[in-house]
């Protein structure tokens, strides 16, 4: 089952949310799911769809509300993508953390929920999927190639809850040295699992994808699966 809420920012106004939800009465464990570029188009929406079906409360949030409301596109043209960066490139990073701090307090509190609640994000959601396990009390966190992660290891101190990441070995968007500084930083860091995905591109695991590699995305989802069951079921 879906429907669209409506949760209030910290700072003042408002932004919806896609929520799908299990069969039966609960209660549910809650993930946020944390949106590529695109927005909350019909990839983050099937994931969401198939969090439900494995007993999850999951709800992604409209992270660009504050410049565009409504962001529904895909990968597939040269305008989108221009479009997206544009959207990317005019995201205030510490507004969108907030705004998930407020989608995740309102998980908590859904009705049908447990009170647990987690996190999941590609691309910029990978990127702020970390900074959810550095900023907030997320009980468990997922983060798929996420973007800019090598600016910011000096908060990884403040990770106390477990997270998993996935990096993929050829993301044109991390390069080399990017990857080295996170793996040197943080690959021995208690509560952190990371994997590195052989001769993979970015965002692998984006279904329809020009990247999209079926065995290494199940293989990184059924990961996930496992990380989620662990810290949140």
């Amino acid at each position: 089952m879906a429907e669209t809420i409506t949760i209030n920012a910290h700072d003042g106004g408002s932004f919806s949310a896609y929520v799908a939800r299990p069969q039966g009465n609960g209660p549910f464990p809650a993930v946020v799911v944390i949106q590529e570029i695109f927005g909350v188009n019909g990839v983050m929406r099937g994931i969401c769809d198939n969090l439900a079906k494995e007993g999850y409360i999951a709800i992604c949030p409209d992270l660009f509300w504050r410049q565009e409301p409504g962001i529904d596109i895909t990968d597939r043209t040269e305008e989108e993508w221009k479009r997206a960066f544009a959207l990317f490139n005019g995201f205030d990073v510490d507004l969108g953390v907030e705004d998930l701090k407020s989608t995740l307090a309102a998980a908590r509190k859904i009705d049908g929920a447990n009170g647990k609640a987690g996190t999941i994000g590609y691309c910029l959601g990978g990127k702020l999927a970390f900074l959810m396990a550095t900023r907030s009390d997320a009980d468990a966190n997922v983060s798929y190639y996420g973007v800019g992660l090598d600016a910011l290891l000096s908060e990884a101190g403040g990770i106390t809850k477990p997270l998993l990441m996935h990096i993929a070995e050829k993301d044109k968007f991390v390069p080399p040295e990017a990857q080295k500084k996170i793996l040197d930083a943080l690959l021995n860091k208690p509560g952190i699992t990371l994997h590195v995905y052989q001769g993979v591109d970015h965002a692998f695991a984006r279904i329809g994808g020009e990247h999209y590699d079926g065995a290494m995305a199940e293989t990184a989802n059924d990961r996930t699966r496992r990380h989620l069951k662990a810290h949140l079921a």
